[in-house]
Protein backbone atom coordinates (compact mmCIF):
# COMPACT_ATOMS: atom_id res chain seq x y z
CA UNK A 1 0.00 0.00 0.00
CA UNK A 2 1.57 3.40 -0.82
CA UNK A 3 2.19 5.67 2.15
CA UNK A 4 -0.85 8.41 2.10
CA UNK A 5 0.48 11.58 0.89
CA UNK A 6 0.81 14.57 3.49
CA UNK A 7 -1.43 17.19 1.79
CA UNK A 8 -4.41 14.37 1.69
CA UNK A 9 -3.70 14.58 5.40
CA UNK A 10 -3.97 18.45 6.06
CA UNK A 11 -7.06 18.00 3.41
CA UNK A 12 -8.90 15.40 5.97
CA UNK A 13 -8.07 17.17 9.05
CA UNK A 14 -9.80 20.52 7.83
CA UNK A 15 -12.95 18.88 7.55
CA UNK A 16 -13.55 15.99 9.91
CA UNK A 17 -13.18 17.86 13.34
CA UNK A 18 -14.90 17.61 16.93
CA UNK A 19 -15.77 20.00 19.59
CA UNK A 20 -13.09 21.99 21.34
CA UNK A 21 -10.66 20.44 24.36
CA UNK A 22 -11.29 21.60 27.78
CA UNK A 23 -9.41 24.66 29.62
CA UNK A 24 -6.64 23.75 32.04
CA UNK A 25 -8.22 25.42 35.24
CA UNK A 26 -4.84 27.63 35.49
CA UNK A 27 -5.38 29.73 32.07
CA UNK A 28 -7.00 33.14 32.89
CA UNK A 29 -9.26 33.80 29.91
CA UNK A 30 -12.25 35.65 31.03
CA UNK A 31 -15.19 33.96 29.29
CA UNK A 32 -17.15 36.38 27.32
CA UNK A 33 -21.06 36.86 28.11
CA UNK A 34 -23.62 34.71 26.89
CA UNK A 35 -25.87 37.17 24.96
CA UNK A 36 -28.75 35.71 23.42
CA UNK A 37 -29.55 36.43 19.74
CA UNK A 38 -31.32 39.42 18.75
CA UNK A 39 -32.99 38.43 15.77
CA UNK A 40 -34.20 41.85 15.31
CA UNK A 41 -31.65 43.36 16.01
CA UNK A 42 -29.27 44.27 12.28
CA UNK A 43 -25.70 43.52 12.96
CA UNK A 44 -23.20 46.33 12.58
CA UNK A 45 -20.21 44.05 12.64
CA UNK A 46 -18.98 42.29 9.74
CA UNK A 47 -16.17 39.61 10.07
CA UNK A 48 -13.79 38.49 6.95
CA UNK A 49 -11.58 35.57 6.70
CA UNK A 50 -11.12 32.24 6.54
CA UNK A 51 -11.06 28.64 8.72
CA UNK A 52 -9.42 31.32 11.47
CA UNK A 53 -12.43 33.42 11.69
CA UNK A 54 -14.82 30.83 10.99
CA UNK A 55 -13.81 28.87 13.57
CA UNK A 56 -13.00 25.89 11.95
CA UNK A 57 -12.82 22.91 14.77
CA UNK A 58 -15.46 25.14 17.08
CA UNK A 59 -18.61 25.62 17.52
CA UNK A 60 -20.36 29.03 16.29
CA UNK A 61 -20.65 30.30 19.49
CA UNK A 62 -16.87 29.68 20.43
CA UNK A 63 -15.63 31.91 17.07
CA UNK A 64 -13.82 34.76 18.11
CA UNK A 65 -16.06 37.48 15.94
CA UNK A 66 -18.77 35.85 18.33
CA UNK A 67 -16.94 36.32 21.68
CA UNK A 68 -16.11 39.80 20.32
CA UNK A 69 -19.92 41.02 19.72
CA UNK A 70 -20.61 39.30 23.35
CA UNK A 71 -17.38 40.99 24.96
CA UNK A 72 -18.63 44.51 23.57
CA UNK A 73 -22.47 43.72 24.54
CA UNK A 74 -21.34 43.16 28.25
CA UNK A 75 -19.50 46.35 28.25
CA UNK A 76 -22.56 48.42 26.92
CA UNK A 77 -21.22 48.84 23.13
CA UNK A 78 -24.42 46.67 21.21
CA UNK A 79 -23.43 45.85 17.78
CA UNK A 80 -25.89 42.85 17.51
CA UNK A 81 -24.92 39.21 16.17
CA UNK A 82 -21.69 39.71 13.43
CA UNK A 83 -22.28 38.46 9.67
CA UNK A 84 -19.28 36.44 9.20
CA UNK A 85 -18.13 35.90 5.31
CA UNK A 86 -15.20 33.35 6.18
CA UNK A 87 -14.61 29.56 4.60
CA UNK A 88 -12.09 27.01 5.80
CA UNK A 89 -9.17 27.37 2.70
CA UNK A 90 -9.72 30.48 1.60
CA UNK A 91 -6.92 32.50 0.05
CA UNK A 92 -7.49 36.55 -0.37
CA UNK A 93 -8.77 35.94 -4.01
CA UNK A 94 -11.34 33.40 -2.85
CA UNK A 95 -12.31 35.96 -0.54
CA UNK A 96 -11.99 38.79 -2.92
CA UNK A 97 -14.29 36.85 -5.48
CA UNK A 98 -16.72 36.37 -2.65
CA UNK A 99 -16.77 39.99 -1.55
CA UNK A 100 -17.09 41.25 -4.76
CA UNK A 101 -20.51 39.20 -5.62
CA UNK A 102 -21.96 40.33 -2.00
CA UNK A 103 -24.41 42.31 -2.14
CA UNK A 104 -24.21 45.12 0.70
CA UNK A 105 -27.36 46.55 1.28
CA UNK A 106 -26.05 48.88 4.19
CA UNK A 107 -22.45 49.73 5.62
CA UNK A 108 -20.85 48.45 9.04
CA UNK A 109 -19.41 50.46 11.85
CA UNK A 110 -16.92 47.77 12.58
CA UNK A 111 -15.37 45.41 9.83
CA UNK A 112 -12.33 42.56 10.33
CA UNK A 113 -10.40 41.07 8.05
CA UNK A 114 -7.86 37.96 9.24
CA UNK A 115 -6.18 36.42 5.82
CA UNK A 116 -3.70 35.02 4.69
CA UNK A 117 -2.80 31.48 5.82
CA UNK A 118 -3.69 29.45 2.61
CA UNK A 119 -1.67 32.09 0.25
CA UNK A 120 1.13 31.18 3.09
CA UNK A 121 0.79 27.24 3.13
CA UNK A 122 0.10 27.18 -0.74
CA UNK A 123 3.41 28.60 -1.69
CA UNK A 124 1.55 31.92 -3.33
CA UNK A 125 3.99 34.65 -3.69
CA UNK A 126 4.14 37.58 -0.93
CA UNK A 127 3.42 39.93 -4.50
CA UNK A 128 0.43 38.54 -5.12
CA UNK A 129 -0.76 38.39 -1.49
CA UNK A 130 0.58 42.39 -1.16
CA UNK A 131 -1.56 43.25 -4.28
CA UNK A 132 -4.81 41.32 -3.11
CA UNK A 133 -4.85 42.15 0.62
CA UNK A 134 -4.58 45.82 -0.06
CA UNK A 135 -7.59 45.65 -2.40
CA UNK A 136 -8.92 43.71 0.57
CA UNK A 137 -8.17 46.47 2.83
CA UNK A 138 -9.97 48.88 0.12
CA UNK A 139 -12.85 46.95 0.26
CA UNK A 140 -13.22 46.75 3.74
CA UNK A 141 -13.11 50.19 3.88
CA UNK A 142 -15.70 50.86 1.58
CA UNK A 143 -18.11 48.44 3.25
CA UNK A 144 -16.83 49.90 6.61
CA UNK A 145 -19.21 53.43 5.79
CA UNK A 146 -15.85 54.45 4.03
CA UNK A 147 -13.74 55.52 7.19
CA UNK A 148 -10.65 52.77 7.58
CA UNK A 149 -10.18 53.61 11.27
CA UNK A 150 -13.63 51.38 11.03
CA UNK A 151 -11.64 48.45 10.02
CA UNK A 152 -9.11 46.10 12.15
CA UNK A 153 -6.67 43.32 10.82
CA UNK A 154 -6.03 40.46 12.68
CA UNK A 155 -2.07 38.54 11.39
CA UNK A 156 -1.43 35.09 10.65
CA UNK A 157 -1.19 32.62 13.78
CA UNK A 158 1.68 30.45 13.43
CA UNK A 159 0.77 26.99 12.30
CA UNK A 160 4.22 25.51 12.46
CA UNK A 161 3.85 25.63 16.31
CA UNK A 162 0.58 23.41 16.31
CA UNK A 163 1.30 19.10 16.22
CA UNK A 164 0.53 19.46 12.55
CA UNK A 165 2.55 21.37 11.86
CA UNK A 166 5.76 19.67 13.54
CA UNK A 167 6.00 17.00 10.62
CA UNK A 168 6.94 20.08 8.65
CA UNK A 169 10.05 22.28 8.83
CA UNK A 170 9.01 24.62 11.73
CA UNK A 171 11.34 27.14 11.12
CA UNK A 172 10.56 27.58 7.28
CA UNK A 173 6.90 28.05 8.23
CA UNK A 174 7.28 30.35 10.88
CA UNK A 175 9.94 32.21 8.71
CA UNK A 176 7.32 32.69 5.70
CA UNK A 177 4.78 33.70 8.07
CA UNK A 178 6.25 36.18 9.34
CA UNK A 179 6.97 37.48 5.83
CA UNK A 180 3.38 37.40 4.78
CA UNK A 181 2.48 39.85 8.45
CA UNK A 182 5.33 41.96 7.54
CA UNK A 183 2.72 42.78 4.52
CA UNK A 184 -0.18 43.02 6.76
CA UNK A 185 1.63 45.89 8.87
CA UNK A 186 3.17 47.64 5.80
CA UNK A 187 -0.27 47.54 3.91
CA UNK A 188 -2.60 48.23 6.97
CA UNK A 189 -0.44 51.22 8.16
CA UNK A 190 -0.41 52.69 4.75
CA UNK A 191 -4.11 52.38 4.52
CA UNK A 192 -4.74 54.04 8.25
CA UNK A 193 -6.10 50.37 9.31
CA UNK A 194 -5.26 48.77 12.79
CA UNK A 195 -3.56 45.55 13.76
CA UNK A 196 -3.93 43.20 15.96
CA UNK A 197 -1.35 41.20 16.07
CA UNK A 198 -1.89 37.30 17.40
CA UNK A 199 1.04 35.84 15.91
CA UNK A 200 2.66 35.10 19.20
CA UNK A 201 0.18 34.49 21.30
CA UNK A 202 -0.77 31.94 18.81
CA UNK A 203 2.60 29.88 20.04
CA UNK A 204 1.30 29.23 23.45
CA UNK A 205 -0.38 26.11 22.21
CA UNK A 206 3.20 24.73 22.35
CA UNK A 207 2.60 24.88 26.15
CA UNK A 208 -1.14 24.77 26.20
CA UNK A 209 -2.72 22.10 24.54
CA UNK A 210 -6.34 23.70 26.01
CA UNK A 211 -5.50 26.24 23.23
CA UNK A 212 -5.45 23.83 20.28
CA UNK A 213 -8.73 22.56 18.12
CA UNK A 214 -8.87 18.48 18.35
CA UNK A 215 -7.31 18.25 14.46
CA UNK A 216 -4.20 19.54 16.24
CA UNK A 217 -4.20 22.31 13.66
CA UNK A 218 -6.69 24.89 14.55
CA UNK A 219 -7.22 26.43 17.66
CA UNK A 220 -10.19 25.75 20.45
CA UNK A 221 -12.63 28.53 21.48
CA UNK A 222 -10.45 29.51 24.45
CA UNK A 223 -7.71 30.91 21.54
CA UNK A 224 -10.21 32.81 20.12
CA UNK A 225 -11.26 34.52 22.89
CA UNK A 226 -8.04 35.41 23.72
CA UNK A 227 -7.64 36.86 20.29
CA UNK A 228 -11.41 38.75 20.99
CA UNK A 229 -9.91 39.86 24.19
CA UNK A 230 -6.87 41.16 22.40
CA UNK A 231 -9.25 42.97 19.58
CA UNK A 232 -11.75 44.58 21.95
CA UNK A 233 -10.09 47.52 23.45
CA UNK A 234 -9.45 48.77 19.52
CA UNK A 235 -13.16 47.59 18.93
CA UNK A 236 -14.33 49.85 21.85
CA UNK A 237 -12.65 52.87 20.31
CA UNK A 238 -14.21 52.09 16.78
CA UNK A 239 -17.92 52.08 18.55
CA UNK A 240 -18.05 54.66 20.81
CA UNK A 241 -21.33 54.53 21.59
Amino acid sequence: MRPIPRILIFVTSLFFLSACSSLDTEEEVTPSPTIPPSPGTSGSYLALGDSYTIGQGVAATERWPVHLANYLSGEGVKVGEPRIIAQTGWTTADLLQRVKSEKFDRGYELVSLMIGVNNQYQGRSLEEFRTQFRELLSLSTAIALKDPTNVFVLTIPDWGGTPFGSSRDQAYVSSQIKKFNEVIKAEAAAAGITVIDVYEVSLLVKETPSYLAPDGLHYSGFMHQRWAQMALPEAKKKLPY
